[in-house]
Formats: C-alpha cells, structure tokens, sequence
C-alpha cells in the first residue's frame, strides 16, 4: 500500500513539474510574442524623411498613396469589402486605389494594423495640409474683385491640377520624400467636417488635395455622390499615416 502511494505521489509531483514546466513555456512564447516588432511583410513603403510638426510631434507618411495592387491583398484575405480593378492599360501596383469612401477605408486600416502589429491611421486635415503645403501651388488671386462674381473666379481657376488618374510619382514630391500630394487623388483625412469628436457620427469628412473638400462619408464618386463643400475632387483615395517608426 505504501509503495502504491508513494508511486502516486511520486506521478503528481511528476505531473505537476510538467504542467509547471509547460505553463512556464507557454508564458515564455507569450512574452515573445508581445515583444515582437512589426511584420512588414504588408507594410507601406515609407517617405525617407519623417515630417516634423509644428507641434513638436513626428509623423512617419507613407510614400505613395495606397495602390489597386495593395488594396486587393486586404479584399482577398478578407478585410476589405470591396474589390477594385485597375484599367487594362494600368498597372494595380503603381496606380492609386480610388473610389473608396470613409467606410472602405477603415476597413483597410483595421486590417493593414492587425496584419503588421502597427497602428496605422489617417492624417488630420492639419496634419495633410502641412505637409502638402511645400508642393501645393498657393492660392491665385481672384480673376473677378466683384464679390457677385466670386463663382465665376472659383470656376476660371478651378482644377489647376490634372484630373488624370496616373501612375505613382508622376507628380511632385516634398521635401521628405512624399509623392503625389499634389495629385488628381484627393486622401481621405480623419477630421471631421461637422467637428463633433465622436467620428462615428460624422457625415462628412475633410479630404486633402489641390483645394480644400468635405466629402459625406459614404460617397466613392464625389461627381456623383457630392461635395459638403467645395469643388468636388475627381478621385478619392488614402495614405497611411503613422505616429510610431517601424
């Protein structure tokens, strides 16, 4: 009887060295895992020089806006909702991603953050007009000085920038290596037009380009679908922002 027991004891304390020995590994793994840096196996291609703000604080911009190319990858695994097709004479890995309202986009960014353990958000529209200030044209004086005939100016001056949907770097690029933010693509930005701070009743929101525009959330053609306020842009598409290096 004693040896049964002790052979019992024995197998417990042998069982719960094991499951010591286990439980300790497991946290081991675990602990490697959270200190994992990014997977950049999907990260964007970043602009050389990160931009300083007036604020004092850094942004990390991606170089180009997101392609046809790259979208897919998220609509193939199942992050994104909707599907794009480049035109046959485009190539979907250097051509904008365009047609995507607010909501698309989030999908997008949920999906790029979780695939490469990195926050990745859009700019503020303070945040994208700072750094598009050094290639944007500045603002033309007025053809007509009658304020009746301030529609008129807007219209003579208007759309200073090709409407073209072209390949990537075929516009200007800043001073830190960011291309196209002169572009025919307008970038969704993440201030809202209303100004309310819960974005998830936002109706509309301000997207960077040649002129400033508030776009409504759910709109992909802004010819079609409006403008909250100003001209309406002749592409809608993003750029991924960060405020953490990779």
């Amino acid at each position: 009887m004693f040896a049964t027991l002790h052979s019992a004891l024995s197998n417990h304390r042998t069982f719960g060295f094991a499951m010591t020995g286990v439980v300790g590994v497991a946290v081991i793994i675990g602990a490697a895992l959270a200190l994992r840096g990014p997977d950049l196996t999907f990260a964007p291609e970043m602009a050389p020089q990160a931009v300083e703000l007036p604020d004092g604080r850094t942004l990390f911009v991606q170089r180009y806006e997101v392609t046809v190319g790259e979208w897919n990858v998220c609509h193939k695994k199942g992050g994104c909702s909707l599907a794009l097709r480049a035109r046959p004479d485009q190539d979907p890995m250097t051509v904008p991603a365009t047609g995507l309202n607010y909501v698309d986009v989030q999908e997008y960014l949920r999906w790029i953050s979780a695939e490469t353990r990195h926050d990745w958000r859009l700019p503020t529209s303070q945040e994208w007009a700072f750094m598009a200030e050094p290639v944007l044209p500045e603002e033309p004086d007025p053809i007509f000085t009658d304020p009746e005939l301030t529609w008129a100016s807007s219209y003579l001056i208007e759309g200073l920038a090709s409407r073209t949907l072209k390949p990537q770097g075929s516009f200007a690029t800043s001073p830190q290596g960011i291309a196209d933010l002169n572009g025919s693509v307008w970038e969704w930005t993440n201030s809202c037009y209303s100004g309310t701070a819960d974005l998830g009743r936002c109706p509309a929101f301000y997207v960077g380009g040649e002129h400033v525009a508030a776009i409504p959330f759910l709109v992909r053609d802004p010819a079609r679908g409006g403008c909250a306020a100003g001209t309406p842009p002749a592409h809608l598409g993003m750029r991924l922002v960060t405020d953490r290096s990779l």
